[in-house]
């Protein structure tokens, strides 16, 4: 069978709202916290791409999808089950699979499988769906669904039912029922990432790139030990806050330097930093967490002068 597309092919990308859009014309869906890939089969072939146009197949070998001719876009995900009452994915597990060694791939899909998500269909035979509007994907996606044992997302037009996405998820993503799809271009799609707050005390902080700067604010959580647990960084400082922290953090430098860089997925930067003394906290918000480690979307709302550093306790990262 001759499908009507083939890869490499952009995915269409969501424009990020604070609210989800309303009215007649908008579905609802479950954001999901994994790899964004692109199916392409033809027959017992696959082709597993990823949103940067990379082939995925090699790393999820338990991956398997019916035999047929149909391309769906959608998300590689493995399933946290941490926490029964509060069902999510587990990011942290996933980037582990982009491993070059085959050995170590082929046991962790056994101890660690992932899943295919769907949430669009591209491409039916040697029909291509990328002009129709969302509505008719979505329906054709459900029923293709139905007929093979593939997994889809949830979807709703109720935005109230979104709730629970809001709030113990990563967020929602909504769909214009009306556009058709549009790779490469942020049309059509809007994402609303659940956005959580903690305390933090601020446990060291690294130069920027300017001399004189400050670049990021070491944060850290006191765990159940008592013992300062690193869980990520800062960002978004303003320039002028920039110089003026330098004197402001300089009372409470302790001579050390850290070692080890907050977050796994800056894996490029420069690992070290000055060490404070655990005595300032901070309260931020951020959007996305795993292993106990923010991601990134870390931003200093406040300073809290009034919250005891004590307090500030790695159970924030898990409400």
């Amino acid at each position: 069978m001759a499908l009507a597309l083939s890869p490499p092919i952009e995915p269409q990308l969501a424009r990020t709202g604070r609210e989800l859009p309303l009215g007649e014309q908008w579905s609802y869906e479950p954001k999901l916290d994994g790899f964004r890939a692109i199916a392409f089969v033809d027959g017992g072939r696959l082709v597993l791409q990823s949103r940067g146009s990379k082939p995925l197949q090699r790393y999820f070998p338990e991956l398997g999808f019916p035999a047929g001719g149909y391309v769906l876009d959608g998300e590689i995900v493995i399933d946290d089950h941490s926490d029964p009452a509060r069902p999510g994915q587990d990011f942290g597990a996933l980037q582990q699979r982009i491993h070059p060694a085959a050995s170590r791939i082929e046991l962790l899909s056994v101890r660690t499988p992932a899943r295919y998500v769907a949430f669009d269909l591209l491409a039916l035979g040697e029909e291509s769906l990328i002009p129709l509007p969302f509505a008719r994907r979505r329906a054709a996606l459900e029923r293709l669904a139905a007929e093979l044992g593939l997994s889809a997302t949830p979807c709703t037009r109720d935005p109230d039912a979104t709730a629970d996405w809001l709030r113990d998820g990563e967020g929602v993503v909504a769909k214009d029922l009306g556009a058709s799809y549009s790779p490469g271009r942020r049309r059509g799609m809007v994402k609303v990432k659940r956005v959580r707050t903690i305390d933090a005390v601020v446990a060291g902080w690294r130069p920027g790139k300017e001399a004189g700067t400050v670049g990021s604010l070491i944060l850290g959580l006191y765990d159940e030990t008592g013992e300062l647990r690193i869980v990520g960084h800062s960002s978004g400082l303003g320039a002028r806050e920039k110089r003026e922290l330098v004197a402001r953090l300089a009372p409470y430098e302790t001579g050390e330097r850290g070692r080890g860089d907050p977050s796994r997925w800056q894996g490029d930067r420069e690992l070290e930093w000055i060490a404070l003394r655990p005595a300032l906290v901070v309260e931020v918000s951020f959007d996305h967490a795993s292993d106990g480690r923010i991601r990134h979307g870390t931003r200093i709302l406040r300073w809290r002068e009034d919250k005891p550093p004590a307090e500030c306790r790695v159970e924030q990262m898990r409400s």
